[in-house]
């Protein structure tokens, strides 16, 4: 998942959430340099990625994807889940998706100072260009891909108009998103249980 999914996967407590935002940024064994309950947020994280591999809808989506851009397939499928998740807000969050954004942004500025130095000048460009938020439109995944393509990834790459993978089979990644989303929102309900008990 990329941010929008991982956050929201986390639940309502503002440092899980903001541990899973900022999930791929920390490396190493947990809990580092991280307060420890931001580090269980990257740990949730981590457990949610090693669950979106294996789970089948979610190897179904990329499997949609072209055989030569299959080694960029997770990332695709990545964003195109945010995409899907921003779209249909309405039947997953409890309050506006602008407002569930910017609630996440304020306590990401709350607890710069615990953040990655990486983490911290991705949410610059983040929040100016309301990324979160964005996610509802298919212009913006292809925008993201494209840029990731370019600075992100080692040149050359295929990555570049990725975006044209999704529009090429909307309907089918879509039906599975709402299986993998459905699914992912139950294991992690449970993750966070278990730590109650």
């Amino acid at each position: 998942m990329n941010f929008l999914a991982h956050a929201w996967l986390a639940g309502e407590g503002a440092e899980d959430r903001l541990g899973a935002l900022i999930g791929d940024f920390v490396k190493g064994p947990l809990p580092g340099l991280l307060p420890t309950d931001l580090a269980a947020g990257v740990e949730l994280h981590r457990r949610v990625d090693s669950y979106a591999d294996d789970h089948p809808a979610f190897q179904r989506s990329r499997g949609r994807v072209s055989r030569e851009r299959r080694r960029y397939a997770g990332i695709m499928v990545d964003m195109f889940y945010d995409h899907f998740l921003a779209l249909h807000w309405d039947h997953f969050g409890r309050e506006p998706l602008a407002d569930y954004v910017a609630e996440l942004y304020d306590q990401a500025n709350q607890q710069i100072i615990h953040l990655p130095p990486t983490f911290r000048r991705t949410l610059s460009y983040m929040q100016e260009e309301n990324w979160l938020l964005s996610y509802r439109t298919t212009d913006a995944i292809v925008l993201t891909l494209d840029r990731l393509a370019h600075y992100r990834l080692r040149q050359p790459n295929r990555l570049g108009g990725g975006g044209e993978e999704l529009l090429a089979d909307y309907r089918g990644y879509e039906e599975d998103f709402f299986e993998f989303i459905a699914d992912a929102r139950r294991y992690c309900d449970g993750l966070l249980a278990a730590r109650l008990a």
